[in-house]
């Protein structure tokens, strides 16, 4: 497995960088090349990024070699919003609906990239994003929920507001058997725990809340992130001690 410094030096010597990225991409696999993903983003034109980010769904399956071309273009916008153009954002949103998994997961490491230079405006922006599709709400907590990025106390405390308001929309769906309402709930049984680790005080109150929950869907996620070894290490007794409440609560 090289590195990305080595990828780098190795892009920075050939021309045509699709085929060399589709055979180097490990798709179809179980992990696709992400220290190659971020070589990539690192380098590439824009004109790179937009001819990736055009490949649909139908052009680019999933875990294919050429969708891993479009999660560079994704990945790599990260780059172009810390370069100051703000209005990839939209784009990003717009694939944070796309039907491939690995495209979504691109677009959060997209805006994980922005969030370690920019985190008070990627803040800004989740905020909207927390209120749109439920693919949108799963981008905007899990692009967050990065410990990298829960530096500032009152920055955390912003990500619990945001998540907490997204667990306020879950509760409202009434089409819960859609694969996006699915894909968010996933999303959300470990992206709690990461904000709480971040905040105690703060976090288990909010956690505590939902934890009384009478929805199902609700228990399950925080049940879920209760299981979270970062929760066990921050406050074992207060973490087992919801497990039996919870428990008591059936």
């Amino acid at each position: 497995m090289l590195s990305i410094e080595l990828y780098r030096q190795t892009l920075a010597k050939i021309d045509d960088w699709d085929a060399y990225l589709q055979s180097e991409s490990r798709l179809p696999g179980a992990r696709s090349n992400l220290e190659l993903m971020y070589a990539v983003a690192d380098l590439t034109s824009e004109q790179n990024i937009q001819r990736w980010l055009d490949l649909t769904p139908t052009e680019a399956p999933e875990n294919t070699p050429t969708c891993f071309l479009a999660c560079c273009g994704v990945i790599s916008l990260g780059r172009l919003l810390c370069e100051g153009n703000l209005a990839w954002f939209e784009v990003l949103r717009q694939k944070a609906n796309d039907p491939r998994w690995r495209v979504r997961e691109s677009v959060c490491m997209a805006l994980q990239r922005y969030g370690k230079e920019q985190m008070n405006t990627l803040l800004t922006e989740m905020r909207r994003w927390s209120e749109g599709t439920l693919l949108e709400q799963r981008a905007a907590a899990a692009g967050l929920c990065e410990p990298a990025l829960l530096k500032s106390p009152e920055q955390a405390r912003e990500i619990l507001g945001i998540l907490d308001g997204i667990t306020h929309r879950m509760c409202q769906v009434t089409n819960r058997r859609q694969d996006d309402f699915k894909t968010l709930r996933q999303g959300m049984a470990y992206c709690w725990s990461v904000a709480v680790a971040a905040l105690p005080e703060t976090g288990k109150k909010m956690m505590e809340n939902w934890m009384g929950s009478t929805d199902v869907d609700i228990r399950w996620i925080m049940k879920e992130n209760l299981k979270k070894n970062r929760l066990q290490k921050m406050d074992p007794v207060w973490v087992q001690q919801w497990i039996q409440n919870m428990e008591d609560m059936k």
